[in-house]
C-alpha cells in the first residue's frame, strides 16, 4: 500500500528522517513508534503531502492513485495529533461536510455518521457544537471524520490521545474491526500496551532511522530477550552471580525490589534457575514474554548511551 524508499527530511540542521525505507502492507495495522523528535510526525506529514521530503521516494499502491499518477485523498483518512475541529460547528454538519470533501455520497455518510455517533454514545448530542465537548469526546469526533468516508488507507497520528482506558479498548476494537474489513491503516501512538495487541508489524524509529522493525515476536528476537523471569528474593540476591551467568543475557533490578531475569531460550531454563537460586534465596518466580514497553526503552537508554 505505501512505500518509504531512502526518505530524507531536514529542518535546517535536525535530521527529522534521515534515509528512512520501510513499507506498510496491503490490509494491516502498521505502528510507528518512537521518542519524541524521532521522526514520526514528519513521516506522517510526508505520506499525507503536507510536505515533501528532501530525497527518497514516496509510493503508493495503484488503487489509491488517479489516472494522472496524483494520490487520490479521497481515499486516504487522517487522523491530525492536533485537533483541528470547527469549534462553533455542530457534530452532525462537520461530519458531514469533512465527508463531502472526500466526495463521500451524502446520504451514505449520514447513515455513517450516525451509526459511529451511536456507538461512541455521542449521537444525542449531534446537534450540539463540537466546543461544547470534552477532548475526550473531540477526539471521538475527529476520530470518526478520519474513517466515516471508508477510505482504503488510514492515517492515525496518536489516536488514544486524550481517552481514559476505557475508550482506548474501544478505539482498539475499531481499528481492528476497519482492519479486518480491509482498510490498511497506519498509526503512531506512545500506549505500548494497545499498540502490542493491535499491530501486524511495528516500526521503531530514532533520530529518523529505523531501530527495530518486524512483527512483535521478530522484534523480541533483536533485543533484549525473547523471555524473562520475574524473581523476589526472601533476603537479598548477589547480583555479581546473575551478572557472571552464561545462561542469562541481562537482568534488572525493579523498585519493588523484584528482578527481570531476561534470557532468549526456555531450553535453558535449568541453568538459569540453578543461577538464579545461587544468587539469593528466592521467595517467588514467575515467567513471561518480554513486552513492548520494555523493549522501548531498554532498546532507546541502549542507543542513547552508544551516542
Amino acid at each position: 500500500m505505501l512505500r518509504f524508499s531512502s526518505v530524507s527530511k531536514h529542518f535546517g540542521k535536525v535530521k527529522a528522517v534521515d534515509n528512512l525505507s520501510f513499507s506498510v502492507n496491503k490490509g494491516e495495522i502498521f505502528a510507528l513508534l518512537g521518542p519524541n523528535g524521532a521522526g514520526k510526525t514528519t513521516s506522517v506529514r510526508m505520506i499525507m503531502q503536507i510536505m515533501h521530503p528532501d530525497k527518497g521516494n514516496i509510493e503508493f499502491e495503484s488503487s489509491v492513485m488517479t489516472s494522472d499518477n496524483k494520490v487520490n485523498r479521497a481515499l486516504l483518512g487522517y487522523l491530525p495529533e492536533e485537533r483541528g475541529l470547527y469549534q462553533d460547528v455542530s457534530i452532525f454538519k462537520t461530519l458531514l461536510y469533512l465527508a463531502s470533501l472526500r466526495n463521500f455520497d451524502k446520504s451514505e455518510a449520514t447513515k455513517k455518521a450516525q451509526m459511529w455517533l451511536e456507538r461512541f454514545e455521542i449521537y444525542d448530542r449531534r446537534n450540539e457544537k463540537i466546543s461544547s465537548l470534552s477532548k475526550g469526546n473531540q477526539q471521538k469526533v475527529q476520530f470518526i471524520a478520519s474513517i466515516l468516508h471508508e477510505p482504503k488507507f488510514a492515517i492515525l497520528d496518536e489516536p488514544f490521545s486524550g481517552f481514559d482506558p476505557i475508550n482506548q479498548e474501544l478505539i482498539s476494537d475499531c481499528i481492528r474491526e476497519l482492519r479486518d474489513n480491509g482498510m490498511t491503516i497506519l498509526l503512531s501512538a506512545h500506549q505500548m500496551q494497545l499498540v502490542e495487541r493491535i499491530a501486524d508489524r511495528i516500526l521503531m524509529l530514532h533520530q529518523g532511522k529505523e531501530l527495530l522493525s518486524g512483527t512483535m515476536q521478530e522484534i523480541r528476537n533483536q533485543t533484549v530477550a525473547d523471555h524473562k523471569i520475574v524473581v523476589e528474593y526472601s533476603n537479598g540476591f548477589d547480583a555479581q552471580t546473575l551478572q557472571d551467568s552464561a545462561n542469562i543475557k541481562s537482568f534488572n533490578h525493579n523498585e519493588d525490589k523484584s528482578v527481570d531475569i531476561y534470557m532468549n531460550e526456555l531450553e535453558n531454563l535449568n541453568g538459569v534457575l540453578a543461577d538464579i537460586s545461587s544468587a539469593g534465596p528466592v521467595s517467588s518466580l514467575k515467567t513471561s514474554e518480554v513486552n513492548l514497553h520494555e523493549i522501548f526503552i531498554q532498546s532507546f537508554t541502549k542507543e542513547e548511551a552508544n551516542l
